[in-house]
């Protein structure tokens, strides 16, 4: 198994800041004491290059982020303070998401325990995302010969808004995105396939709608699935609205993973969003999704 953490996933941030950056070292330390991971299952990405991240960023924005000069609302948009640390987080969870795709082609899956950064566009960042760790790696796979096709599979309560802009009109990068209706953003792009769900959906509806959509989704025949796992449709999630149980956050991983293993398909996957009032919730949904993909891909050949 290969899960991807770098300690430059955890961000100094000002006192206060609503961003709960601690859940990444938190889910590491879960995952490392369940004992169903080892050290070694835990590998450091490599940064994102700049050719890796320029197949989906345009040149003056990245240089506007490395070096310091974005624009005082660039920077708020985004929601994080510039810094050099900044960068580098930013930069490694582009690279977590590269390494975890080409892990889970040569071994079935793997997973970026940051990442689903969906709402960074090509010349800007916000909502907490610099760049978009997804549409680099699928541009990368793609670059790189390695697939045909790729399929994103965003289930994230918040529209993968920069995704779908950045990949519009490529044949062969299906975007889907399953997500509250009057959740931000609120001007909301155009995916290959959205599923847009009113405020207190729960697990039932979810699951029927999720079903249906994944049917769609395979029709693309893709050779990667990068999933988006969020924590954030959980009914105690304070940017949330929707009301899955962990059980039905639960049994959201079993059909997207299940899929994928019954399919053949490698998949790597990100956390993506996670905004519980106690954070050890988001943490408990996050390990959860590592701990189904280990279970699932367990018995399976590698591809």
């Amino acid at each position: 198994m290969k899960l991807f953490y770098a300690d430059h996933f955890v961000l100094p941030l000002p006192p206060g800041h609503r961003f709960p950056m601690e859940k990444y070292s938190r889910l590491r330390e879960r995952l490392l004491a369940s004992g169903h991971f080892a050290p070694d299952d835990f590998r450091v990405p490599d940064a994102a290059s700049d050719t890796e991240l320029l197949r989906a960023h345009d040149a003056g924005y990245v240089q506007r982020v490395v070096r310091g000069t974005l624009g005082h609302d660039e920077v708020r948009r985004i929601g994080f303070p510039w810094s050099e640390a900044m960068v580098e987080r930013s930069r490694r969870s582009a690279g977590a998401t590269l390494a975890a795709c080409r892990a889970a082609l040569a071994e079935g899956w793997a997973a970026n325990l940051a990442g689903g950064t969906h709402h960074a566009f090509r010349d800007r960042g916000e909502g907490f995302c610099v760049f978009n760790d997804a549409a680099v790696a699928a541009l990368a796979m793609r670059a790189e010969g390695r697939v045909e096709r790729v399929a994103i599979v965003d289930c994230d309560v918040h529209q993968g808004n920069g995704t779908a802009s950045i990949l519009a009109n490529r044949a062969d990068c299906f975007t889907f995105s399953i997500h509250g209706a009057r959740n931000f953003p609120f001007d909301k792009e155009t995916s290959d396939l959205d599923v847009e769900l009113p405020d207190g959906t729960s697990d039932e509806a979810y699951l029927a709608a999720l079903d249906d959509a994944l049917a769609l989704v395979f029709r693309h025949q893709p050779d990667l699935v990068i999933y988006l796992a969020g924590a954030d449709p959980f009914e105690d999630d304070r940017l949330g609205r929707l009301k899955l149980s962990k059980t039905g956050l639960a049994a959201r991983d079993e059909r997207v993973l299940g899929e994928c293993q019954r399919r053949s398909l490698p998949v790597a996957i990100a956390m993506a969003g996670g905004y519980a009032r106690q954070i050890d919730d988001t943490v408990a949904i996050h390990a959860a999704t590592i701990d189904t993909a280990r279970r699932i891909f367990a018995t399976a050949a590698p591809l």
